[in-house]
């Protein structure tokens, strides 16, 4: 563009190329800024449920209410719960398991030590303390 064409632009035309090519740059909102019920329901069930699966988890039932997630199976001799008081993934976590027969767990903290809170995090959070009692085939 010749000099005196650049000069005769005006300047606003450019804005709007500029804010189209920020608005490209802007980053999708994380999975993890959903609202809360909405998360749950579209993301962490479907991942928690994969991830348990891989396990060889068989007749797992999921369930969602009153901001707990709780899972069972084995014909329900087998239960834990994720807590979420606060209906916040990024607020106080709480967690426990039971044997159907046996005392259940006490409600102990899950993932307290983590500054940032992602859906594999609480995944794996999940993975981490079942695998510690021994419920999967592999162990």
């Amino acid at each position: 563009m010749a000099e005196a064409e650049k000069k005769a632009k005006p300047e606003g035309d450019a804005a709007p190329e500029a804010k189209s090519k920020a608005k490209a740059k802007e980053k999708k909102p994380a999975l993890e800024d959903k609202p809360f019920a909405e998360f749950i329901q579209q993301d962490y069930l479907p991942a928690l449920e994969k991830a348990l699966s891989a396990q060889k988890v068989t007749d797992l039932q999921l369930d969602f209410a009153d901001d707990q997630v709780t899972g069972q199976w084995l014909n329900g001799t087998r239960q834990f719960t994720v807590y979420f008081p606060e209906g916040d993934i990024k607020k106080q976590r709480a967690f426990s398991w039971s044997n159907i027969g046996k005392n259940p767990s006490t409600i102990e903290p899950f993932l307290v030590d983590e500054r940032k809170i992602t859906l594999d995090l609480l995944v794996f959070g999940v993975i981490q303390r079942l695998n510690a009692q021994k419920w999967f085939g592999n162990n």
